[in-house]
């Protein structure tokens, strides 16, 4: 993986955490410690500062087989059968292992749970797998159990038959009962942990929304993806300057609403079973702290 320096003197780990978002701080510097990074064939040293114009190499090693180890972990089961199985992921759980988080997320939870019987399709690393949601967005999320049912859902997916819809609080209100927003989103120009709605190095990105309920200050929307691009909802509703609560990325830099996070939930999912052809829609209830959040907002109403 590689990466260029545009100004000199800024610490090399906080350059490699912005350039490689997926990455911590802690593993940039086990990484820089074992001689992983270097400038023009020559190992940088952990404590080394950007020059303008560098070129960094950055490698990564295979992950080891020891992240992939199957963990009894409490699963939250909508829908299972011999194909398919629709779980309702928690708050603060990481769908897939990377450097950071070798365990304790859902893989490791699936491997326990399936005891083999999962789709190798997506690797090694992220068996399964069909598409994924933000560590602290909570709701549905599809798992292929085999490689036929992977095969049909990743169709489904990038022709948008498989329809995902979310709730969510935001901060704002609206005239319109409904819309859709229709922005190209790509990587922040210079946040590389952030997405944004630009031109450059962009992905076509559409999300149609719905009101709710309104609390003047703050609406409860309901949320269409057409397309699935990384953080979509929250960098669209930015965007048109209706940040979700609680999110402290895209949105106000203070605690609201009691929320820990983003106050966003994947609340329904609608796909053709691979197997039987038959439509279905899965559906799960909001999680307590978004419910206390509409609870608040009514009592104040």
């Amino acid at each position: 993986m590689k990466c260029a320096a545009e100004e000199s003197g800024l610490r090399l780990d906080v350059f490699l955490a912005q350039q490689f978002p997926d990455l911590t701080r802690s593993a940039l510097q086990k990484l820089l410690e074992q001689g992983m990074v270097s400038c023009n064939g020559v190992a940088v040293k952990k404590n080394a500062k950007t020059q303008a114009g560098a070129q960094y190499d950055v490698t990564i090693p295979a992950p080891q087989a020891a992240q992939l180890r199957p963990q009894e972990i409490p699963l939250a089961v909508v829908f299972e059968d011999a194909d398919v199985l629709v779980v309702n992921k928690p708050k603060g759980m990481v769908v897939h292992p990377a450097a950071g988080h070798s365990d304790g997320t859902l893989v490791n939870a699936l491997l326990h749970h399936c005891a083999g019987s999962l789709s190798g399709i997506n690797g090694e690393l992220r068996p399964g797998i069909v598409h994924r949601i933000d560590r602290d967005t909570t709701g549905l999320l599809i798992v292929a159990k085999n490689d036929f049912a992977h095969q049909s859902l990743a169709r489904q997916l990038k022709d948008h038959s498989l329809r995902r819809t979310y709730e969510c609080i935001v901060c704002g209100g609206f005239r319109e009962d409904s819309g859709t927003i229709d922005a190209p989103i790509g990587r922040h120009h210079s946040d590389r942990k952030r997405m944004a709605v630009t031109e450059k190095n962009s992905r076509h990105a559409v999300t149609h929304w719905q009101v709710l309920e309104r609390f003047g200050q703050y609406t409860h929307l309901q949320c269409r993806l057409q397309t699935g691009r990384t953080h979509q909802i929250r960098v669209h509703l930015s965007h048109i300057h209706r940040p979700i609560a609680g999110d402290s990325v895209y949105g106000l830099q203070k605690r609201e609403l009691g929320l820990s996070s983003q106050c966003l939930h994947a609340r329904a999912l609608t796909f053709v079973h691979p197997r039987t052809g038959e439509e279905m829609t899965v559906s799960c209830e909001l999680p307590e702290e978004f419910r206390a959040a509409l609870a608040k907002l009514r009592a104040q109403r």
